[in-house]
């Protein structure tokens, strides 16, 4: 999952416009919401999980909260989904590819899950764990100031699996790469310095939109690159660019750390 500016917009009852389909469950899913185009669940996103689409057992799924928590929490779907306030929010998720989608999510905030586990007061961070070996973290701060959710349905309809049913994160102004799919278990824990699954590969470990996604680069010319504007590019344009700047950017800082003859 290589991929995340973010429209929040908290639901009023859903308008289902001309441009609605249905889903394989029935659902109808939307394409307009309160006036804003939503994209297509079914086009709108591009295949780069580490291992494909993980296609999860429902009466066996189970969602787990570990760690750092006085209450070590093991929910099935069902119990996150029935015994929780969902919420529902218009949010594009930017790829580092140079796609975007612009889906109204449901969900649940993880701030009411981790309020269950009662988080102990040394967690700095969230590590997430996806069924395919996938992980990214955040800091608990980060997690709780911008209400982050779950989602289970995007644009009315529940998560396909190719989309991380039964849960991905919804993580507003990040690059893609950390909205997580497929998540079974959430970890609290005081590593500041954890790595997920491209973070431990050299990409930021903060993935805040508009700025360099990868750290080399990033951390050593980020003070004079402007990003602008997150383009929106097929990602056969965009690779070759991200490749040759980062490409050289490293031999640069090669040169410049070599030691005079």
């Amino acid at each position: 999952m290589l991929c995340g500016l973010v429209l929040p917009i908290f639901a009023n009852p859903i308008v289902i416009s001309a441009y609605a389909t249905t889903s394989d469950l029935g659902e109808v899913e939307i394409r307009e919401y309160e006036g804003q185009n939503l994209s297509s669940v079914a086009d709108s996103f591009r295949e780069n999980s580490i291992k494909g689409a993980q296609y999860i057992d429902n009466e066996t799924y189970r969602l787990t909260i570990i760690g750092l928590v006085n209450n070590t929490m093991n929910y099935t779907y069902d119990e996150v989904i029935g015994n929780h306030q969902s919420f529902k929010r218009v949010v594009t998720l930017y790829c580092v590819e140079g796609w975007k989608a612009t889906i109204l999510w449901e969900g649940i905030l993880l701030k009411d899950l981790l309020a269950e586990a009662n988080v102990k007061p040394e967690t700095t961070t969230v590590i997430f764990y996806a069924e395919d070996g996938y992980s990214t973290s955040f800091p608990l701060d980060y997690i709780i100031d911008n209400n982050i959710m779950i989602a289970y349905k995007m644009n009315n309809v529940t998560l396909p699996p190719e989309r991380g049913y039964p849960f991905q994160l919804v993580a507003e102004s990040k690059w893609g790469y950390k909205w997580i799919k497929w998540i079974t278990t959430i970890e609290l824990s005081d590593n500041t310095d954890y790595k997920g699954y491209w973070e431990s590969r050299g990409y930021s470990n903060t993935a805040n939109l508009g700025s360099p996604f990868y750290d080399d680069y990033g951390r050593d010319y980020g003070d004079f690159i402007d990003f602008g504007d997150i383009p929106e590019f097929p990602t056969a344009a965009i690779l070759p660019i991200v490749l040759v700047a980062s490409a050289a950017a490293i031999l640069f800082r090669k040169r410049m750390l070599k030691e005079p003859k």
